[in-house]
């Protein structure tokens, strides 16, 4: 952690929403006229589309699983060593992982591809990740040490693999067949490097519909925010001012002493009410000069 140059990580499995928190917090960012340095963790995949499909057959052959949630697909050290070099110097490289071809065009790149390491813009205010390892932690890293505030985001599984298999097949092209497969290959990473981010993250966002997802691979659409709660939990953060919270979002109701529930639609406005007090403060913990994590003041 830094007081000078924060790190905020939103994390999250693919088809988490993590989108939704980013524009909540960029319009944080801009009301606060902070500039952010922005890092995607898919550009810290290890592999390009082609290279990977290669790794998952010769995976296959010898009997195992590979998938972008796992080490074996990511480069942990190198996300780490960003994040170390950001917290202290301000500075670092990034790149793009190129999804689609509206993504892909402009660069006059393949889609699956990555454009070239960049240095990170100057004088940045902080550094803003997201993507899925913004808490990962294993024998030979620990990208989670210097992320000052860390944010989940964790949908129940069903609708987690609900928003996947909708984006994955309407945004990027793949099939719902090769979805599912991914999903299933994808499992064990997911439980041993995905899951155990959320025990370290300072706020997790929840979303638990309340239409019937049991089948997730029959789904025609994804339950609207409407449809849902956001269970909003806590770890970490000194005077949460919970009974502002539950009188500024109607609906709101605490379920245990650590953990806010919220209406479905009132999820972005319960994220900007949130973390916008909190990164203000982190920006004064800054302009003061502060030693030591925000949180601790």
């Amino acid at each position: 952690m830094s007081s000078q140059h924060p790190i905020i990580a939103v994390t999250g499995s693919s088809g988490a929403g993590t989108t939704t928190t980013s524009q909540a917090l960029r319009h944080i960012f801009r009301s606060q006229r902070l500039t952010a340095a922005f890092v995607e963790g898919d550009s810290f995949h290890r592999y390009s589309r082609p290279e990977m499909e290669v790794a998952i057959r010769k995976a296959q052959e010898q009997g195992r699983d590979i998938s972008y949630f796992g080490p074996e697909a990511n480069d942990f050290n190198r996300l780490e060593g960003l994040f170390r070099q950001y917290s202290e110097t301000g500075l670092g490289q990034t790149r793009r992982y190129l999804h689609s071809f509206d993504e892909a065009v402009p660069y006059n790149q393949m889609p699956g591809t990555f454009t070239p390491w960049e240095d990170l813009p100057e004088a940045t205010d902080l550094l803003f990740y997201e993507g899925l390892h913004g808490g990962v932690v294993g024998q030979d890293y620990d990208v989670a040490q210097y992320v000052d505030l860390l944010i989940g985001m964790v949908p129940i599984v069903n609708l987690e693999w609900i928003q996947k298999l909708m984006r994955d097949t309407s945004e990027r092209g793949h099939s719902r067949e090769a979805v599912t497969q991914s999903i299933v290959r994808s499992m064990e990473d997911y439980i041993h490097h995905i899951v155990p981010q959320f025990s370290r993250t300072h706020i997790n966002f929840q979303r638990v519909p309340t239409v019937d997802t049991s089948n997730p691979f029959s789904a025609k659409d994804i339950p609207s925010l409407d449809e849902s709660f956001v269970v909003i939990r806590f770890r970490g953060l000194k005077d949460v001012d919970f009974p502002y919270y539950l009188r500024m979002i109607d609906g709101s109701f605490m379920s245990r002493m650590n953990t806010l529930v919220v209406p479905g639609g009132k999820m972005v406005f319960a994220m900007e009410l949130i973390l916008a007090p909190l990164i203000e403060q982190m920006m004064e913990h800054k302009r003061l000069g502060r030693e030591g994590s925000w949180l601790k003041r």
